[in-house]
């Protein structure tokens, strides 16, 4: 896939590194803080751009400093930004993200302009979708506005690639997972939208199946350390995932969907899946959402 439309969220994220996370309750101490451009719509856009695809994206900011700060750096790998729509009524996105010493996070959001993007911005933007080969969406944007981009993008003939997070189980009711072609839970997004158990690879595949019950065609599922589980209709595969030392797991597994969107071949996911393994297997080994995104290049090379 060499076209790809993102329609989703951009954030800036407001990063404090910590030696443990806080308990309910409890004041710690942060090593020392930063602002890095984030939002998984966004981290998605500027990941396929820099790993060398032809990448737009549709989403809302608001117009101040930060949101031109999120465009400045999606324009510096090359992403087309004149459909985000400027909010003059709301603040751009915020997430606020709280990293410890082993690398795991603890993200909180403000949705500001993401939450006010609508179907009618997609109907101004309809062209995309027809110059497009696949679509990616998240959950970080308005439900409807997930569902209509699915459905638009299905009508049209387009691979529909579906990031559930911050994951919902109301998206189990909606249409729109019959709309979807690739959808990439992590353990914890599966657990939430089948409420089904998935301690074991074997109760990970009966989850989803679950999702493919739905009308969804694949599902990939990302289980850091331990890889991630290709599941389709009585078919399931693992992938192991490349052994590195983390420091911060953010965006990696934006950087993962990235990854297979851009390399997917629909009748062999492998390779897509172990290009996207090294991908998110590098972006942990360094701090920030799209600060640690890595190029192609950098992927290639790693053995």
């Amino acid at each position: 896939m060499k076209n790809i439309l993102v329609v989703g969220s951009l954030n800036m994220d407001f990063v404090i590194n910590t030696d443990t996370m806080p308990k309910p309750g409890e004041t710690i101490f942060g090593k020392d803080f930063s602002l890095v451009p984030g939002g998984k719509g966004a981290n998605q856009a500027y990941a396929i751009a820099k790993l060398g695809g032809k990448v737009a994206m549709i989403g809302g900011i608001g117009t101040d400093a930060y949101g031109e700060m999120l465009i400045n750096n999606l324009n510096s790998v090359g992403v087309s930004t004149e459909f985000v729509k400027r909010m003059s009524e709301t603040d751009t996105g915020r997430a606020f993200i709280t990293v410890d010493k082993t690398g795991e996070n603890s993200i909180v959001v403000i949705r500001g302009a993401n939450y006010l993007l609508d179907t009618a911005w997609l109907d101004t933007n309809e062209h995309l979708f027809d110059e497009c080969d696949a679509v990616v969406i998240q959950l970080e944007i308005p439900l409807k506005v997930v569902d209509y981009a699915a459905k638009l993008a299905k009508k049209k003939g387009k691979i529909v690639i579906l990031d559930p997070a911050p994951a919902t189980v109301k998206i189990m009711a909606d249409t729109c997972l019959e709309n979807v072609d690739i959808i990439k839970p992590n353990e914890t997004e599966l657990e939430v939208l089948t409420g089904m158990p998935v301690n074991t690879q074997e109760n990970i595949k009966i989850a989803a199946q679950k999702l493919i019950n739905k009308g969804v065609g694949t599902v990939i599922v990302t289980m850091g350390e331990k890889g991630s589980l290709l599941v389709q209709k009585n078919y399931a595969k693992h992938f192991p995932a490349k052994k590195v030392k983390a420091v911060d797991t953010t965006a990696a597994g934006d950087c993962f969907t990235a990854a297979v969107a851009l390399m997917l071949d629909k009748d062999n996911y492998d390779e897509a899946i172990r290009f996207a393994a090294k991908a998110s297997a590098l972006t942990v080994t360094r701090k920030g959402a799209q600060s640690s995104i890595p190029n192609k290049k950098e992927i290639d090379e790693m053995k």
